[in-house]
């Protein structure tokens, strides 16, 4: 494996999460011309953070107008967001892309098992007329690797999609469908199907395309329509090479080596007491797979964490952009 870092990361318990996280801050600080300007703007001293909530986050916004990379080096990969044709989008350089596989084939074990037991289902029309999404390579690698003869990407073909799943149905084959919201929920009106051995999962994004829902109106819809009790959700997005999953709930749980922290609204220096109870306000990811990007992002949505880590996505801060994400209001 290239990567230094990569044992870290991916084998860090919780009693050492603050430790690693430290060590890649000073990295970070060290390599990252962009992360080191803003932190010195921002008057913190990096030879004083010496706890976690000392950590400064970046504003994510930064991802569409610098490079944040840590060091020179030829990038293996630019995963780019989908926004629209109107905003300037975020464009993330990987220098190895293994951190990204690695990490997103164990987030999946994790919680849903070997991905050879499933046969996975694509519908990411928007992305996959977009080159360069993460998204699309991730799924696109679960879909080679679970090996199934079915596993493919959907654009528009709904009548396949749904002859599919209905064969799928009759066979009692463990399937994942993961889509961009407003696909599913057009998908969903067309072609009301009983899902019995099918996993339903939405990954955010209206894109405009639709009313925006709450992710509560989103998820009733699909579960009459596909008569599920929970609808699944997969938290990502350009600027993180990590993913956290909701079963249930629509309460996201984080991998060993990701963590959500809230902030203030009002300050977005003000990072919240981790002992506090239930907090509510804007979500900062610290996300260790991002060591040669930067870890530490202070994303646009907004939610509320509970005490055992698992987090709610409510919707975006006022001032923020559309994304082809997370396009779900509070």
């Amino acid at each position: 494996m290239s990567c230094e870092w990569h044992d870290k990361i991916f084998s860090v318990e919780q009693k050492d999460f603050s430790r690693i996280a430290l060590e890649i801050f000073q990295f970070q600080y060290t390599a990252n011309p962009v992360y080191r300007s803003y932190v010195n703007a921002i008057g913190t001293r990096a030879a004083e953070v010496d706890k976690i909530d000392k950590i400064p986050f970046l504003p994510i916004g930064f991802f569409k107008t610098d490079q944040i990379k840590c060091g020179e080096f030829n990038e293996e990969a630019i995963f780019e967001s989908s926004g629209t044709t109107q905003m300037p989008t975020s464009r993330h350089y990987i220098k190895d892309l293994s951190i990204y596989t690695t990490g997103f084939t164990r987030g999946f074990k994790n919680n849903y098992g070997s991905v050879s037991e499933w046969c996975i289902l694509g519908l990411l029309p928007s992305y996959l007329e977009k080159s360069n999404s993460s998204l699309v390579y991730m799924v696109d690698d679960l879909i080679k690797k679970s090996g199934h003869s079915e596993s493919g990407f959907y654009l528009y073909e709904h009548e396949k999609l749904a002859g599919t799943l209905l064969s799928l149905e009759a066979s009692d084959q463990k399937t994942l469908l993961i889509g961009v919201t407003y696909a599913l929920l057009d998908f969903a009106e067309k072609f009301p199907i009983s899902l019995h051995y099918t996993t339903v999962m939405e990954t955010g994004g209206m894109k405009g395309r639709r009313r925006e829902l709450t992710r509560m109106e989103v998820h009733e819809q699909l579960k009459k329509a596909f008569g599920k009790n929970e609808i699944h959700s997969e938290y990502g997005m350009t600027e993180l090479l990590s993913q956290a999953y909701a079963k249930e709930e629509g309460r996201f749980q984080c991998p060993s080596w990701m963590k959500v922290m809230i902030r203030d609204e009002e300050d977005p220096l003000l990072v919240q007491n981790s002992n506090s109870g239930v907090q509510a306000g804007a979500i900062n990811v610290i996300d260790l797979a991002n060591v040669y990007s930067c870890s530490f992002i202070a994303t646009d949505d907004v939610g509320k964490l509970y005490p055992d880590d698992s987090f709610e996505v409510l919707g975006r801060m006022d001032s923020s952009d559309l994304r082809g994400c997370s396009l779900l209001t509070i």
